[in-house]
Formats: structure tokens, C-alpha cells, sequence
């Protein structure tokens, strides 16, 4: 399939829309709907400094995201890379209880448990399966907030996303896991060449079985849509029929995937109200709401994040891969834009872009910033 084109532009929004999703919803991860009403209230924008907390700040959802993705160029850019490949890419770039990933121990970290049977030369998919570690582990929401990349790799081919966020997500996880990944690769996949919300979830469920929770999931919720015009009370019956209270482990993949689907099916094709939605919802809210920005960014493009407040000013386009690979530990969304399109066009039999002669830093995209402070501008450099 030919590559769209606007690809690098969208590609762009898609990283942005990652960046604003998770910075925003950081500072009060893990809260309640409730608790979120009564000392926050709606989430329209960023809220970092009522938390008194920093808004870049290194997180699982970015550094996992942008780092296991380099697992195709590290394997040669092939369409059939497999689990256990992107597996060694694991542990080529994770630094032990130090960079990417919650270390939080053997059975209680899906992803640390994940390293843990790498680690012991227990290869992927093995590594991240329900048999070697049990339903509650392996069905946490890791898979799903990994995911954007390989999406975005596959422009207007869903199947080779579903294929590759199948086998990144089994590294360290299984079962229903893998299915909401799937779908969500899916949609972000498609919405380069599909606008209809609808149409990009048929697609999408399209590629997981049909017996699953996901599937059945994603259903109700767009059956509780069409009859239920208040998002409020369609949260309430999420957490009542798929709340965390009935599932096990520290933050599972199905109760947070239903609020990326009902938070998308509410926000009416706007990147603010769909952020607003699932962050004031609560649970895993940076997780979710980095998901639902990205694909809110690749779906509607750069037009769709500045049509409201400045969401992009206050981040300068500034993110952090701390990882083995130190040179590229401070970077921002415009190299990771070029380094995500251009694996995209090597999958495509494209050549590369090499923008200014291959410089490391550019501003060759819209509206693009590097945050550089006014005595560190590259006019001084070396000065």
C-alpha cells in the first residue's frame, strides 16, 4: 500500500498527541473518578502545577513505546520480525532496575517479570506467557501502552500492525492482553486512510476472537453509546460490569481498555473532549490517555491537536529514553517522528528522508520546538 502523504506530518501528530496524552495525565495516575472530581475536577488541561510536580518527566508509556520499536531497524526491517527478536531488543537496551520499566519485582511487574525470564534465557513469547506466569500477571495493560509505534509503522495496514504489536505485546503478556493491543494497533493503523470512528473499530475487532472479553467489551460499550448520550453514567456502568474490582493484578488491561473505547466513542472526534473524558475518568490515566491522544493525533492530524488550547507550547516537543543507548536519551518528537517514518518507509521499499542534509536536530515539521533556552540556541553553539 502507498504511503500517505502527509505521513511524517501525521506520524508527528500521533507522537505529539502520545506526549500530551501522557504528560497530562501523569500527575494523578492511579486515581479514582471520584477522588479526580473532588480535588481536580474535569480535566481540560494540564494540571501539573496544582499537583506541584514537573510535566516532562521520564515515563514507562514514552521510553517503552519509542524504545522496543527500534527492534525492526536493530532486525533488519522485516515485516515477519518476531517476539523473540524484539525480546533481545529487551535486553539490549534495559538497564536493570534502572531505566524504562516499573521494577517492581517477580510476579508483580508483568513487564519486570517479563526481563526476569529473558534474563534466564526464557525467549519470547515464552518470556511474557500465561502458562510461565499465571492469567493475572500476563493480562495487564503493559501490551496496550506500548503499542502506538508498531501502529504507526503500518500506515493504512492494519494487518501488519496486528501482527507486530502480537508479537511485542507477547514479550511480556498473553491472553486478553494481546487482543486489546491488537485492536488498538488496528485502529491507529487504519486511521491514516479512515476517518469514521465506527468503521475503524469493525476493523479493528475484526482481528481478535470473537469469544473474548475484548470483543464482547467493545460491543457493549458502543451498544451503551447509542442508548446512553451522558458519558457520566456510561463510566458508572464501566465500572460497575468492568471495573477493577473484577479483575486481579495491579492494573489490568480490560477495565482501562473500555475507557480508551468509551472515551473515544464520547469525545465526538475532538482531541480535547477525548482526553477530558479519559483522564477524568481516573484508573490508569497516563496509559490511557497517551493511547487515546495518539491516535486522536494520527487520525485527525496537527489540525486537530491546535484546535484548542496550547497544548504543544508548554512540552516543546521535549521526551526522554533513558535507556542503554545514552546518546539518545534527551531527544524530542521531531527525531523520533523521523526515526518512526522512516522505519515505515523501509517497510514500504521507500527510501529514508534525511532532512538538512541529516542533521540531528531540525525543524522541518509544523510548528516544530526544541525547547532550547535562549543561550543555548544553535546560532551559540560553540560560542
Amino acid at each position: 500500500m502507498a504511503l500517505p502523504e502527509d505521513y511524517a506530518e501525521r506520524v508527528y501528530a500521533g507522537v505529539l498527541g502520545k506526549l500530551i496524552g501522557v504528560y497530562l495525565g501523569r500527575p494523578f495516575e492511579g486515581w479514582s473518578y471520584e477522588r479526580i472530581m473532588r480535588e481536580l475536577g474535569e480535566i481540560y488541561y494540564y494540571v501539573h502545577e496544582r499537583r506541584n510536580v514537573p510535566l516532562i518527566v521520564t515515563d514507562d508509556d514514552i521510553s517503552g513505546t519509542f524504545t522496543f520499536l527500534r527492534a525492526l531497524p536493530d532486525h533488519g526491517n522485516r515485516h515477519d520480525l518476531s517476539a523473540a527478536e524484539i525480546g533481545l531488543t529487551w535486553l539490549n537496551y534495559l538497564i536493570e532496575e534502572r531505566t524504562v520499566l516499573w521494577w517492581g519485582g517477580l510476579g508483580n511487574s508483568t513487564e519486570h517479570t517479563a526481563y526476569l525470564r529473558l534474563k534466564a534465557g526464557i525467549p519470547a513469547p515464552r518470556s511474557g506467557s500465561i502458562a510461565l506466569n499465571g492469567r493475572v500477571v500476563a493480562e495487564q495493560i503493559g501490551a496496550q501502552i506500548f503499542v502506538d509505534g508498531w501502529a504507526m509503522v503500518a500506515p493504512g495496514d492494519p494487518e501488519l500492525a496486528v501482527h507486530l504489536a502480537q508479537q511485542a505485546a507477547s514479550v511480556s503478556h498473553d491472553g486478553e492482553a494481546v487482543y486489546g493491543a491488537q485492536v488498538l494497533a488496528a485502529m491507529e493503523a487504519q486511521a491514516f486512510v479512515e476517518r469514521d470512528l465506527n468503521r475503524l473499530i469493525d476493523t479493528a475487532v475484526s482481528f481478535i476472537p470473537a469469544d473474548s472479553i475484548i470483543y464482547r467489551m467493545i460491543e457493549e460499550i458502543r451498544e451503551q453509546h447509542q442508548q446512553e448520550p451522558d458519558w457520566r453514567k456510561t463510566r458508572e456502568w464501566i465500572a460497575a460490569h468492568y471495573g477493577y474490582d473484577r479483575y486481579g493484578g495491579n492494573c489490568h488491561m480490560i477495565p482501562n481498555h473500555a475507557l480508551i473505547i468509551f472515551a473515544l466513542l464520547y469525545g465526538n472526534d475532538d482531541f480535547q473532549k477525548s482526553l477530558m473524558i479519559v483522564n477524568t475518568s481516573g484508573w490508569d490515566t497516563d496509559c490511557n490517555s497517551g493511547n487515546v491522544g495518539c491516535f486522536m493525533g494520527i487520525k485527525n492530524g496537527l489540525a486537530g491537536i491546535e484546535d484548542g488550547p496550547d497544548w504543544r507550547g508548554p512540552i516543546a516537543d521535549r521526551l526522554y529514553l533513558p535507556t542503554a543507548d545514552g546518546g539518545r536519551a534527551i531527544t524530542d518528537a521531531v527525531t523520533e517522528t523521523y526515526h518512526i517514518v522512516n522505519i515505515g518507509r523501509t517497510l514500504a521499499n521507500q527510501s529514508p528522508l534525511a532532512p538538512k542534509n541529516g542533521a540531528r536536530f531540525h525543524f522541518e515539521l509544523p510548528g516544530a520546538v526544541q525547547g532550547f533556552q535562549a543561550e543555548d540556541s544553535p546560532e551559540d553553539a560553540g560560542h
